[in-house]
């Protein structure tokens, strides 16, 4: 599982995906929601506005795990 830190309250799921790399634009965000690829907390995610905080386990298939955790600034 690969640790993900934020400097901010919470992320999008959205904002998630285009920050670790997996998607490039909103375009491949639906498509990757579409195609129940997302877990968060082990729970199928269709929501790109979905908020992620420090904690949160999202698992993309084919991509692997990721862990939010809060950046110690």
């Amino acid at each position: 599982m690969e640790t993900t830190q934020i400097h901010t309250e919470y992320i999008t799921l959205g904002q998630f995906l285009k920050f670790v790399n997996i998607a490039a634009s909103g375009g491949d965000i639906k498509v990757i929601l579409a195609t129940e690829a997302v877990e968060v907390n082990g729970v199928l995610e269709i929501r790109r506005g979905r908020k992620l905080y420090p904690g949160d386990v999202v698992e993309v298939k084919d991509a692997g795990s990721f862990q939010i955790a809060h950046a110690n600034d």
